[in-house]
């Protein structure tokens, strides 16, 4: 019997790269029998036309387990992936970025990790048997360090690779993180990965193939200053929740 998967992908300004990832995911959904597909895209108050390129694909291709959501204005990465996963109806529940990073094929890996257990299973650039096949400029990599000593900093351990946007959810698990979400933007991960470690859940952290993409719609300025804001603020939350 298939399983059934959801995959949740927040889109925003991505009308020019999203034509080869739809091609991607059709051709997983069609080399992947063993899992029963829906995948929800969340246009995110994008200003082009990405959510028209996705209708016209799974029209085209009859994919009728295409199903776009869009709303305005822009709320943020987080508020996306957390319409996507409340929308969600399979048993299981991927969050993947638009540009596909990481390949679809290493779902199985994270599968693996919730057969064996785990309730969340966390792609990781920074797992041993990680690859890294198109790597960020050394400026990036520099703050994703920083970034992740911060996070470190802010009380959430355990995890070394919080920000890979690739992560396996069984189903109940993530609708409960994320009802209450409250970080919009790109520090999302953090505060869902710290709220699952004080509800118990398991977390196994996953290897996981990655490329760098250089049409990245994160600017490194202005998402890297709301990121460092939402820590402090969930470092804050932590703080205040662990004294009353």
């Amino acid at each position: 019997m298939a399983t059934s998967l959801t995959l949740v992908i927040p889109v925003y300004r991505e009308a020019s790269r999203l034509p080869a990832s739809l091609e991607k995911i059709k051709a997983f959904i069609r080399q992947s029998p063993a899992f029963d597909m829906e995948v929800i895209f969340v246009d995110d108050g994008s200003p082009d036309n990405s959510v028209v390129v996705i209708a016209a694909f799974a029209e085209a291709n009859a994919l009728a387990c295409f199903r776009p959501i869009s709303y305005t204005p822009n709320r943020g990465k987080g508020y996306a992936v957390k319409t996507g996963i409340l929308a969600a109806t399979g048993d299981l529940i991927l969050m993947s970025d638009t540009d596909l990073s990481t390949p679809l094929e290493d779902v199985a890996k994270l599968k693996a990790a919730i057969d064996a257990g785990a309730d969340i299973a966390c792609g990781s650039r920074a797992a041993a048997g990680a690859h890294i096949g198109v790597k960020p400029p050394l400026r990036r990599r520099i703050l994703s360090r920083m970034f992740n000593l911060l996070v470190r900093a802010a009380g959430v351990r355990g995890i070394r690779d919080t920000q890979c946007g690739f992560k396996l959810f069984r189903a109940d698990v993530a609708k409960r993180l994320f009802k209450t979400l409250r970080t919009e933007r790109f520090a999302f991960d953090v505060e869902i990965i710290g709220k699952a470690r004080r509800l118990g859940y398991t977390l196994t952290e996953v290897p996981v193939n990655w490329d760098y993409s250089t049409n990245s719609t994160v600017r490194l300025v202005s998402s890297g200053s709301r990121m460092l804001l939402d820590i402090a603020r969930i470092a804050l939350r932590r703080f205040t929740t662990a004294h009353e």
